[in-house]
């Protein structure tokens, strides 16, 4: 079954063609509009719904066309066709110059209906619509609760969302102790438990509802703990496809319990952030938690990201690399006095303190792509006590 939209000025019309395609059963309606829209609108309606054909009423030629030419440059390959209550020679013509080769009139009868579906699914399976959707999506987790990845994945995103051109959304699915609505002082109502439960009518506006906003970014609550709740794989699919139609890049935070949920966000997401302190006891639990990801064919999707950075750890940048076997894309100084201030505020920290340019750093690598061409040696991990010398292991103490 094809996703449909219709666009009808004339609402007895748009009404004759969605019951037709409900007798002929090979189009579902996912948005039924009674006026033109605006190229903006018309935009925020293709990202909701991402239909596979567009039927537009000829109430209006010129609107019509011009929707069509918007059409194909939101959306390239998207079948736009006409409908109206009668059809003539010179109509045609005039649609066929301005790019849309095909027109049902009315009474819309089923074999009409049929034939059109079977021409439709010809042309999309050699040429399916592009739609946009973004491949820009992190997922961040933490080596063991504490090590500040509600902070990392606020603040980076905040420095994401400040870039040129960059609507970024961060959804918060530690479903026990969420805090990035606490943090940023947002009390919307809705949660990501209710973005999964509407997943499946999703729009440009039931979203807005459902999320906060600071300047261009988006935020998906938690809300309060529910460790009872069961996200289903088919709504969070849904929910994530819409999410990466309508924004630039999509931040995600994991709890870190590695639930059914949280493999499937890691699954599809271009970069896993790890993030651990220098300690010895976060960086053992980090590195069990990438030996598993290596096993679930993830390891290669991984970077390190160290929170409460200082120069004097015990252990260095290079020796944390080498136990490993992939890079730290970034360290994070701690700066306990500016993360207060920031959460005291219900803001990310400034961008003049050298925690918060680290952020800003970090989303322009993100954005210019650079963490792709990541070496492939490193990626495999290294013997369990590799970095120390014999005589000691900084997990178990002098031997």
């Amino acid at each position: 079954m094809f996703r449909a939209a219709i666009i009808s000025p004339d609402e007895d019309l748009g009404r004759h063609l969605e019951e037709a395609f409900q007798r002929a059963g090979q189009f579902g309606v996912v948005r039924l509009s009674d006026r033109y829209l605006s190229e903006e609108e018309l935009a925020r309606m293709l990202r909701a719904h991402a239909p596979e054909v567009l039927f537009i009423s000829i109430d209006s030629i010129k609107k019509a066309l011009d929707t069509a030419v918007t059409v194909e440059k939101l959306v390239p390959g998207t079948p736009v066709i006409a409908c109206s209550r009668s059809c003539d020679q010179s109509t045609l013509l005039q649609l066929m110059r301005g790019g849309i080769r095909d027109l049902i009139s009315y009474p819309f009868r089923s074999q009409t209906i049929l034939e059109l579906a079977e021409r439709l699914g010809d042309v999309l399976d050699k040429a399916p619509s592009r739609f946009l959707s973004t491949d820009l999506m992190f997922a961040f987790l933490p080596s063991k609760p504490g090590v500040g990845t509600s902070t990392v994945a606020v603040n980076t995103a905040l420095a994401l969302a400040s870039q040129p051109d960059c609507k970024t959304l961060l959804a918060d699915f530690d479903m026990n102790c969420g805090l990035i609505s606490f943090m940023l002082k947002m009390d919307n109502p809705y949660t990501v438990v209710d973005a999964c439960e509407k997943s499946g009518s999703l729009d440009e506006v039931v979203w807005p509802q459902l999320v906060s906003s600071a300047g261009d970014l988006d935020v998906l609550s938690s809300g309060k703990s529910s460790p009872e709740f069961r996200i289903e794989m088919m709504q969070l699919r849904r929910l994530m496809n819409f999410a990466r139609r309508f924004y630039k890049t999509v931040c995600v935070d994991l709890s870190g319990n590695l639930e059914k949920f949280s493999l499937e966000l890691m699954q599809e997401s271009k970069r896993i952030f790890l993030v651990t302190t220098p300690e010895i006891p976060s960086l053992h639990l980090a590195r069990e938690r990438f030996t598993l990801l290596n096993s679930l064919d993830l390891g290669d999707r991984v970077s390190i990201l160290i929170n409460r950075w200082h120069k004097r750890a015990v252990i260095s940048v290079a020796h944390i690399e080498e136990l490993f076997g992939v890079p730290v894309l970034a360290t994070f100084p701690n700066d306990y006095q500016e993360v207060h201030s920031a959460l005291t505020e219900g803001r990310g920290v400034s961008s003049q303190t050298e925690l918060g340019r680290q952020f800003t750093e970090l989303a322009q690598r993100l954005l210019s792509q650079e963490t792709v061409a990541e070496s492939v040696a490193k990626r495999k991990l290294v013997e369990y006590f590799s970095i120390i010398p014999a005589r000691y292991s900084m997990f178990s103490g002098p031997k």
